[in-house]
């Protein structure tokens, strides 16, 4: 990557190409700085299906995850840091959903993580369950069920928004089960459990108006002195990228970004020369 790499650089919806909202690109290059106002659910591609009333299935067993290909990042609201994820400022250990279980409190936030699969959010509420947004509908699963063998964290801490009071996150989250399809508002298991625990309407799909400048920056850390920022119009849209990136993994993303900039540099130099 060389000194590709070693630069802050800033990207706006202006300066790179979108692409096919179901996310198939139409050429080789990297995707980013992507509105996703017509993406799906992601948790739609994720390995396996729900788990329920306690049959478990064969793609249970435990997932890999390679904790040293975490994506750290973190998202600004105009000047303020609104969610961090990093070593610096969070414990980012992973447990066994069992041993999750010992440290959970109702209204809690919970990722599951598993290598190559986009991270899946949950409410705990209580009684050893959660609820969560899986293949668009909210369910009431058991967290043990819920994990679908991946390792498992709470989270918390990652947006800096004020949670509210423990009675209404879970009630925010019980009053969903049963939604699917069409009556939800949410697109994917990490803005549903935030609107849970924080109750603001960024986290809705349209819950923002896509105009103006774009107001939000995801800064991706790509060493202890450099970084990698790209501006988006909406929180939603900050999320589905983020979660993009988790899916691919570190290693995905910075040989996406050296490529990127190698691209650059490429048109930089022939407009040079004409």
């Amino acid at each position: 990557m060389g000194n590709q790499m070693d630069r802050l650089s800033h990207l706006s919806y202006a300066e790179v190409p979108t692409v096919d909202p179901n996310g198939v690109d139409t050429d080789d290059g990297p995707r980013i700085g992507v509105s996703y106002i017509f993406s799906s659910d992601d948790d739609e591609l994720e390995d396996g299906c729900a788990v329920e009333g306690g049959e478990k299935h064969a793609n249970e067993e435990e997932k890999n995850y390679d904790q040293r290909d975490e994506v750290e990042c973190a998202v600004y609201h105009r000047e303020e840091c609104i969610y961090e994820k990093s070593a610096k400022c969070a414990n980012l250990e992973v447990y066994s959903p069992e041993n999750l279980l010992n440290k959970c409190k109702a209204g809690d936030l919970v990722e599951f993580v598993a290598t190559n699969q986009y991270p899946h959010w949950a409410v705990y509420v209580g009684d050893f369950q959660v609820v969560h947004l899986h293949r668009a509908e909210v369910k009431n699963s058991f967290l043990t069920d819920a994990s679908q063998g991946r390792r498992c964290r709470i989270v918390n801490d990652w947006y800096k928004f004020k949670p509210l009071c423990t009675e209404v996150v879970v009630q925010n989250a019980m009053e969903q089960v049963g939604l699917k399809d069409r009556e939800l508002s949410w697109r994917n298991s990490e803005s549903f459990a935030a609107w849970c625990r924080f109750g603001k309407r960024e986290f809705k799909m349209g819950g923002e108006i896509r105009i103006g400048k774009q107001p939000y920056r995801l800064k991706v850390f790509v060493s202890d002195k450099h970084s990698h920022v790209l501006e988006f119009q909406s929180l939603e849209d900050v999320i589905m990228e983020k979660r993009r990136n988790d899916h691919l993994g570190r290693t995905a993303v910075l040989r996406e970004l050296a490529a990127h900039f190698r691209g650059m540099e490429e048109r930089e130099s022939e407009m040079g020369a004409d």
